[in-house]
């Protein structure tokens, strides 16, 4: 098996893991952030006994500590948005938003590595902004949910462009850069928390019962693998493609939505095209990076 066809396979696992994520926004009672928080606990928990079992466990060097950590900023900014957009609308809408980022990751391509603009990424990109659109035949009930997606979106494409030059800087394996972006995530969460409560009184931060159950399985099985996976492929693909097929996790997402919640409304001719159209952009981005490689 070719090298970029094996590392497709693992992402597009990855993919389908991750499309469960949003789910887990419904499942749980908790808001984006105490659930981020806690699902923050629970992935560097998981990841601290596989590193520790493996003899793996150990402190990057010098400023390559703060990089990674300041990457993990980032990430927790990506997945605040991500559940509180969900929780402001819908795992639909939620997910669905995540298909943009392959648009601003080409867009900020130029600004971070200084590219000149790829026209064939921008009409990919413009392909998936469409079957966003059309998923939802343009509808604005959901602006504050869509609003929070697309900055959810945004923080992600920022995310993969900083783990990227982190990694190429530091020389650290995805399982240590990822331990140690969880670490700053976390950190970064704990002092926001004072502020969240300021503006939030009515939020609870301590999770029910049911909460445990749902925020270990999202912290462990799927975070840390699916993120294994992800970081693995952007050591050996483009930001933007791996990004670009991360536009298939709404298609999963809202599967599994209208199966387990009924969220069945969108299902019209116009999801259906806008789905197709999503589909494409990532089966063309993978056909172009199997010829690549």
């Amino acid at each position: 098996m070719k090298g970029n066809t094996r590392v497709l396979i693992l992402l597009h696992l990855a993919v389908f893991l991750a499309g469960w994520t949003g789910v887990f926004g419904r499942l749980i009672s908790l808001g984006g952030l105490p659930l981020v928080w806690y699902r923050i606990i629970v992935s560097i928990l998981t990841l601290a006994g596989v590193l520790l079992v493996l003899r793996r466990l150990h402190l990057p060097k010098g400023k390559n500590l703060y990089r990674i950590c300041g990457c993990g900023f980032i990430l927790a900014i990506h997945w605040v948005c991500f559940y509180a957009s969900i929780q402001s609308s819908n795992v639909s809408v939620g997910v669905a938003c995540i298909a943009t980022t392959s648009f601003f990751t080409a867009l900020l391509n130029v600004f971070f590595n200084r590219r000149e603009a790829s026209w064939k990424e921008f009409l990919i990109s413009f392909v998936s902004i469409v079957g966003v659109l059309l998923i939802f035949s343009l509808d604005v009930r959901y602006r504050l949910g869509i609003a929070l997606g697309l900055l959810c979106a945004l923080a992600y494409a920022v995310f993969a462009m900083l783990h990227i030059r982190t990694a190429e800087t530091s020389g650290e394996d995805s399982a240590t850069m990822l331990f140690y972006e969880l670490v700053g995530g976390f950190v970064f969460l704990t002092l926001c928390i004072p502020a969240f409560l300021w503006i939030l009184p009515q939020h609870a931060m301590l999770p029910t019962r049911d909460d445990l159950l749902w925020l270990v399985l999202l912290g462990s099985v799927f975070t840390i693998l699916p993120f294994l996976l992800q970081l693995h492929a952007l050591r050996r693909l483009s930001a933007f493609t791996v990004n670009l097929a991360y536009n298939l996790e709404p298609v999963y997402s809202i599967a599994f939505a209208a199966i387990l919640f009924g969220e069945l409304r969108e299902l019209n001719w116009s999801f259906w095209l806008g789905i197709t159209l999503i589909v494409i952009s990532v089966v063309i981005q993978t056909l172009r990076v199997k010829k690549r490689g």
